[in-house]
């Protein structure tokens, strides 16, 4: 027992490491890179703190060289569900009253061990199995984790003292409970991070959790749980149970003990999901908490004043369309740029992109690694082939895809003479790249244009060196997107510096890396504690004249 106000230690960003030629930390991610792609390991679900293997297996390839394959993964069926459901539960009586300081050491504890055994382990198991490059990966599975963690655990501690004010003789105060339920936590392929934050934000302020990580992204979710358990994190508070989305989220959503949802993915299956919420509502024993992050189709809107600053733009373009094969929720996927600027604008671009290395992001030389998978290649294909068809579409740079080795795609940018194209509308989630040029006399006009072209309002950029251009943005593209940037790429969001999330169809903008996230997974009472009772019914104003 400890008696007194524990502060918790006060949050920095996790430095970026550099991986350069004959660095410690290049060695040893080359030889965990190498371990990993020798070895063939197999991922249960983590049921209670069980290991469980169903026998209903599938398989964890590299997206890069399809052959190879790194892992056999046990799936979850509706009755594993209902058991990691139970888990929960019972894990929830103890865990939902272990004090705060003690929670939060287990997630400072795993930030630690992140910060340096866990660092190659989960950079190198996103580098093979969802193709990001040495770079991509300690930003995400190293950096943006630790950050997670660390400041999570701050935001938590200034959430639970916004206390109410008392008045002469109450003492009033706010207990910050955990919701009246356990929270499924589905996670996307993209980001390591975001599979490591959906379970653990709620967990932090005590909720206990069923986590389905992506088919695409479970051997890195795996290490990611094996770093939760070596923490400390108790059995049961998060269940992992890998599977398909129709019979993990089938079972999770229609039981009674539903208490929220942590969501990243696409917009249709959120909304399937709120759908099936929805339809369940009288059998919740609450209101269930939807928080989601979905689609987007982010942009740069470059004014005729960018023509001064146009390395600047150029590189944001390709930096925020290429890197991670634009395979990020924010990644610039539709561009606009004036007449005037994009005379000198295309051909800087069409030899940046062309300078740009794809491969085995075991090579350090690469820039890129490959799509996810067989379904992304196809589907950016037949954009790519939609664009070689002409119309009012025309390739500048790309074009070529390859499946033979692994699902490469080349970077591509498409000039559209129709801003309603579908490449500039459609959200893509690969290395593909819409832009249009616009008169430079219409730039409010095309500024509402790319407010209204798309449905999603997640990231997007204006560069301008006129200040009245950059304020006539902000405020015409005000609702276009939760993370707005002036002069700087649409990606890249810093925990604790820019909480990130976006609205309309791309999420419920609940700022994943603030407190206004965890507010989510609290149910707060209020407690009204009346120091000196009345002894009497009467009031003064029943006096007799």
């Amino acid at each position: 027992m400890i008696h007194g106000n524990v502060r918790v230690p006060t949050p920095k960003n996790e430095l970026v490491l550099a991986y350069a030629p004959a660095s410690r930390e290049r060695d040893e991610l080359k030889d965990a890179l190498r371990r990993m792609s020798s070895e063939r390991i197999e991922v249960p679900l983590q049921i209670g703190g069980k290991a469980v293997r169903t026998g209903r297996t599938s398989e964890v390839r590299m997206p890069h060289r399809h052959s190879h394959v790194l892992a056999t993964v046990h799936e979850a069926e509706a009755s594993q569900v209902e058991q990691a459901i139970d888990a929960a539960m019972q894990a929830k009586q103890e865990w939902s009253r272990t004090p705060f300081v003690e929670r939060a050491a287990i997630f400072l504890r795993a930030a630690e061990l992140l910060a340096t055994r866990y660092r190659p382990i989960l950079n190198a198991s996103t580098m093979l199995g969802q193709s990001k490059t040495a770079h991509q990966a300690e930003i995400d599975a190293a950096c943006e984790s630790i950050d997670f963690l660390r400041f999570n655990v701050a935001y938590a501690e200034r959430l639970y003292s916004e206390q109410p004010d008392s008045s002469p003789q109450i003492w009033n105060y706010m207990d910050y409970r955990p919701l009246d339920g356990f929270v499924l936590a589905v996670s996307p392929f993209n980001f390591t991070s975001i599979g490591l934050n959906l379970p653990t934000a709620p967990a932090l302020m005590g909720n206990t959790v069923v986590y389905k990580p992506a088919s695409t992204a479970v051997l890195s979710a795996y290490f990611v749980m094996e770093l939760l358990r070596e923490a400390g994190l108790p059995p049961g508070v998060i269940n992992f149970v890998p599977g398909k989305g129709s019979a993990v989220g089938g079972a999770a959503l229609a039981s009674p003990e539903l208490g929220g949802v942590h969501f990243t993915g696409s917009t249709a299956v959120f909304q399937g999901m709120w759908k099936t919420v929805g339809e369940n509502i009288t059998r919740y024993r609450q209101y269930p908490r939807l928080v989601g992050e979905t689609g987007g189709k982010d942009f740069v809107f470059a004014h005729p004043s960018a023509a001064e600053d146009l390395e600047a733009l150029a590189v944001a373009i390709v930096r925020g369309g290429y890197e991670y094969q634009g395979q990020k929720c924010s990644a610039c996927s539709r561009v606009y740029v004036p007449e005037s600027v994009w005379a000198k604008l295309k051909p800087r671009l069409s030899e940046l992109i062309g300078e740009l290395q794809v491969g085995d992001v075991a090579d350090f030389r690469n820039f890129m690694g490959a799509v996810i998978d067989e379904a992304s290649f196809r589907n950016v294909s037949s954009y790519i082939e939609l664009a070689k068809k002409g119309g009012d579409a025309a390739i500048v740079a790309g074009g070529e895809a390859d499946r033979r080795e692994g699902w490469f795609v080349r970077p591509t940018l498409v000039q559209l003479a129709n801003p309603r194209h579908r490449i500039m509308c459609e959200e893509i989630f690969a290395p593909l790249v819409g832009l249009y040029v616009y008169p430079d006399s219409r730039y409010l006009e095309t500024l509402r244009e790319c407010d209204q072209a798309a449905p999603y309002a997640l990231t997007g950029a204006v560069f301008a060196r006129d200040r009245k251009a950059i304020a006539l943005a902000a405020q015409e593209l005000r609702h276009a997107a939760g993370n707005f940037y002036v002069n700087d790429k649409p990606t890249g969001a810093v925990v604790g510096q820019q909480p990130f999330g976006g609205s309309r169809a791309s999420g419920t903008n609940d700022k994943a890396g603030s407190l206004l996230n965890l507010v989510r997974w609290v149910s707060p009472r209020v407690i009204k504690e009346n120091l000196a009772p009345p002894t009497a019914y009467g009031y003064p104003f029943m006096g007799a004249e």
